[in-house]
């Protein structure tokens, strides 16, 4: 789970990596003859009882960075990823963090980029990042479903993914997103839920060396059941 790829000097949350970082971070992961794609293509060599050597990436948010820094640096490593962006801040910044600094985030022409590169799949994020759990029943349909419909318009292809904004879902907004036709949801730690529409992730930062990338790898593995249908 990434999200920005830029400045790391003014990150309170710890949601940027450095350039150079993320570059070693592929490259660790080539070394040990892993490789990095989209959630779409990861789950699909699933289903067919392969992909041992895949590792799904994701980046949250859709800040312009993606296109401008992150897409080079993948296409250089030969790796794909899934970037969750909000289709109601087109254009946009990252407003719900009340800290940091301000991030542009993709607009139309931005995502359309995106989408066009082979190995990148574009997801939604929700409409304008809000708590899902919190939300009311109109609010939740709108961020849920709307969302999706308007980037398959944008885009002109079903929009398979989703991903929980702060990574907060309970049963009834896990249930939301499975009615509104996604095949998948990530968040981040998912408690109780599984499936496939709850899916765990291992945040990534600008501290994540050779050294705790594979121990995060390794307690990764421990520290989760497996999930059901993927």
């Amino acid at each position: 789970m990434y999200h920005s790829v830029g400045d790391t000097s003014d990150d309170p949350y710890r949601l940027t990596v450095s350039p150079g970082r993320l570059a070693r971070q592929l490259r660790w992961l080539r070394r040990r003859g892993l490789r990095g794609v989209s959630m779409a293509e990861l789950l699909a060599a699933r289903a067919r009882g392969q992909g041992r050597n895949l590792v799904g990436l994701t980046f949250d948010d859709g800040y312009t960075d993606f296109v401008d820094v992150a897409i080079p640096l993948l296409r250089e490593h030969g790796c794909g990823a899934t970037v969750f962006v909000l289709p109601g801040r087109l254009d946009g910044e990252n407003a719900w963090d009340p800290l940091g600094p301000r991030k542009r985030l993709l607009g139309r022409r931005g995502i359309l980029a995106a989408a066009a590169v082979e190995g990148i799949e574009i997801g939604s994020h929700g409409l304008t990042h809000v708590d899902l759990t919190k939300a009311d029943t109109a609010t939740l349909r709108a961020e849920v479903a709307d969302s999706r419909a308007l980037l398959s318009e944008l885009t002109g292809a079903e929009v398979q993914g989703f991903c929980y904004p702060y990574g907060y879902l309970d049963q009834r907004v896990m249930d939301a997103v499975r009615d509104a036709g996604y095949a998948y949801a990530c968040a981040v730690d998912p408690g109780p839920l599984d499936g496939v529409h709850a899916l765990p992730r291992v945040h990534i930062g600008e501290n994540d060396t050779s050294v705790r990338l594979f121990l995060k790898h390794r307690l990764h593995r421990l520290r989760r059941r497996p999930v059901e249908g993927a």
